[in-house]
């Protein structure tokens, strides 16, 4: 007994220890026994297993035709064959089964040698050698769990981390037109329609794919697909440009021609027939000689020589139509070798119109040169002229009080500071950021002016600093910002309490580093621009109210001037009324030269609360409406009650004497000498003395007040 105990101990070691799955099924089909490995390999424990039978372990088995095969290997004794497993997990893989009969204390059983053969089956080789075979990538899907494995080759062909990345689901997205190789994918897993087609991908660059896939059959059944991707791309594109070069050279409007070196016609484009009036036989039966009769066998050796010497002429020709007529020509014509042959290729463009533009831009260059001195006279006379009347070449000012504020642009203009220029609208900002940068180092750079308040929100930006194509919608091409133009120079920045709060710190940025970023760009521009600032809100308001940064208003604010309204310096306007007059006259065709007594006195009692431009835009309106020589008060004179001066707007000639009073006070009513008012207000103490007289400014008002 302990020997049959010890013998049957061995045998199960024995089982066990083999480097194959061994299970024993019954007539039923259940298990009644299983190795470890066939365990392990399956997924389950040998407690579990033998609760099971053949059909869970094989989906491809039923009772029927587990009967048929039981009575093949009791008839035969012995049966081989492949087959497909489910491990516990549901995942299947391809065996080998080597079945025996065999009968255990009168019970009859089948005893499976199972060998895993899903490693080493040949579509597995297949596929693992297709990346030595042109470059394929294989893959394989199985139907029943929806699994499959693939080359490396393919993983890399697709930059796929794993081969679920290349499941129908997913692998449809790597192409332009997905609904075409899910359509593909579906017929053959359906209809087991096989496929072999060239696409394109949706990387970009594009590729080009070849895709081959067939379905592998049970029976009635597609239970897999086998396939391969090829990467065609540089054959394909060479087809395209192929394709491309032919459509481009036989489209071309110049005329192409290839010739040997015997001067026979090898190739010819669709214009060579529409401008010579050749026709397709000819061309095709034609040389060189037929084309021009002028042309000899000699000069023709010469140059074809002189062709493959140098690789390229160019040189002017006269064509000679079929019917005798001759044009001009521009040739250039090129080498080429080809299957150890030499060509000319010689590209031939009509030039009659060019010849015609040639003659006539010689003799408007003719005429323009005639007029180009006595143009060059004419302005410095009247550069001369707008001098005399005009400070900074475009500012008329005769006002005291306007001169401190030119002093200002005089002292800050030559320097690379930033300057901030405040003033209600119309005052003429822009002629002063103008003045500033004429009179700088940078006079010879540009000066770009931006009008922040004109500019849409969402456009702002790329108008500052630029972009790049593809930045944003509807940005189809890049676009050099205004910075970027203004380098070396100045920019003028009008408006700047509009600019977008989001704005404001790449605007700082550019003021404290000198550099920014495009729309879209991927590396930082540097820029040397001198920045002119100008407003008419309050912007210490505006930073009170969050809208504006208090930082970037200290880094404008460096050299403040501000633009006093024009009601604070009426003694400019008879100069600018006058100015106006001249040159709305001139462009009306009027002959207005003056202004008269009674107009000047109108224009001075009014307060002009739109400033320079609407004294402007009034005089402009005169000249339409009135006649003669001397402009006279009329119905475009506005009322004097238009505008009411409030606590911030007072007489000039009041703000003047409330100022002198205040000065007076603090010298203690001291007029001349060091501490006097005279040298605190710059004027000599005499005109002093009488502007303190004409305004009624005596020592007892100190007192009054």
């Amino acid at each position: 007994m302990a020997k049959n105990q010890e013998s049957l101990e061995i045998k199960e070691w024995l089982v066990e220890t083999l480097p194959y799955e061994v299970m024993w099924m019954d007539e039923n089909g259940k298990i009644v026994y299983a190795n470890t490995k066939f365990c392990n390999r399956l997924g389950y424990n040998k407690s579990v297993i033998t609760g099971l039978s053949i059909f869970d372990i094989n989906p491809t088995s039923s009772p029927e035709s587990w009967k048929k095969h039981w009575e093949l290997v009791q008839k035969k004794g012995i049966h081989r064959f492949k087959e497909t497993h489910k491990n516990k997990s549901g995942k299947y893989y391809e065996v080998e089964v080597f079945a025996q009969f065999f009968s255990n204390n009168r019970k009859k059983l089948i005893c499976a040698i199972v060998n895993d053969i899903s490693e080493s089956s040949f579509y597995q080789k297949l596929m693992d050698n297709t990346q030595t075979i042109a470059h394929v990538g294989g893959w394989e899907l199985n139907l029943q769990d929806g699994s499959i494995v693939a080359t490396s080759e393919a993983l890399q062909m697709f930059e796929a981390q794993n081969v679920d990345d290349l499941t129908p689901p997913k692998i449809i997205h790597q192409f332009k037109d997905p609904e075409h190789i899910k359509s593909l994918l579906s017929n053959t897993i359906r209809k087991g329609e096989a496929y072999d087609e060239v696409l394109e991908t949706a990387h970009n660059p594009p590729r080009f794919m070849r895709c081959v896939a067939k379905p592998v059959l049970k029976g009635d059944k597609i239970y897999k697909l086998i396939g391969v991707y090829q990467d065609v791309t540089e054959q394909q594109l060479k087809e395209n440009n192929l394709q491309l070069y032919k459509e481009v050279i036989g489209n071309a409007e110049d005329i192409v021609y290839v010739v040997k070196k015997n001067g026979d016609l090898f190739h010819h484009n669709k214009a060579a027939k529409a401008q010579l009036g050749f026709n397709e036989g000819q061309l095709n039966n034609a040389s060189i000689f037929d084309l021009d009769p002028g042309i000899t066998k000699e000069w023709w050796e010469n140059h074809f020589n002189d062709v493959v010497e140098k690789g390229s002429i160019r040189f002017e020709w006269l064509a000679v139509r079929k019917n005798g007529t001759k044009f001009p020509v521009d040739i250039t014509a090129n080498h080429l070798r080809y299957n150890d042959e030499d060509y000319n290729c010689a590209i031939i463009r009509d030039i009659s119109e060019r010849k015609v533009r040639d003659l006539e831009l010689f003799q408007a260059l003719e005429e323009i040169k005639s007029l180009k001195d006595r143009l060059a006279n004419e302005n410095e006379y009247l550069q001369e002229e707008i001098n005399s009347k005009i400070n900074f070449n475009n500012i008329i000012c005769t006002s005291e009080a306007y001169e401190k504020v030119l002093q200002l642009v005089d002292q800050v203009a030559p320097t690379d500071t930033t300057v901030l220029i405040t003033g209600e609208s119309g005052t003429g900002k822009e002629l002063l950021a103008s003045a500033i940068h004429n009179n700088s180092m940078r006079k010879d750079r540009p000066l770009i002016k931006i009008n922040c308040a004109t500019l849409p929100k969402e456009l702002i930006e790329s108008e500052l600093f630029g972009h790049k194509k593809g930045a944003f919608t509807g940005a189809v091409a890049d676009k050099v910002g205004k910075f970027s133009l203004a380098d070396g120079g100045t920019i003028f920045l009008d408006e700047i309490g509009e600019m977008p709060i989001d704005l404001q710190p790449k605007l700082l940025r550019v003021l404290q580093e000198g550099e920014f970023d495009e729309l879209g760009g991927n590396k930082t521009i540097k820029v040397n621009v001198r920045v002119v600032a100008a407003t008419n809100r309050h912007l210490e308001d505006m930073i009170k109210e969050g809208t504006f940064r208090e930082d970037l208003y200290y880094r404008l604010n460096v050299f403040p001037i501000h633009n006093i309204p024009l009601r604070a310096r009426k003694e400019d306007i008879p100069m600018l009324a006058q100015y106006f007059l001249e040159k709305y006259s001139a462009k009306a065709g009027k002959a207005f030269k003056r202004l008269s007594k009674k107009t000047v006195e109108a224009l001075m009692a009014y307060n002009f609360p739109g400033n320079i431009r609407e004294l402007e835009n009034l005089i402009e309106r005169a000249v339409i409406i009135e006649n003669g020589t001397t402009l006279n008060p009329g119905q475009w004179i506005p009322k004097t009650d238009n505008f009411i001066p409030t606590e911030d707007f007072k007489p000039f000639e009041t703000m003047q004497r409330d100022y002198i009073i205040n000065v007076l006070n603090h010298t203690n009513w001291r007029v001349s000498g060091n501490k006097g008012a005279a040298n605190i207000l710059n004027m000599n103490a005499k005109t002093l003395f009488a502007k303190m007289k004409r305004l009624g400014i005596e020592k007892e008002v100190r007192l009054k007040r």
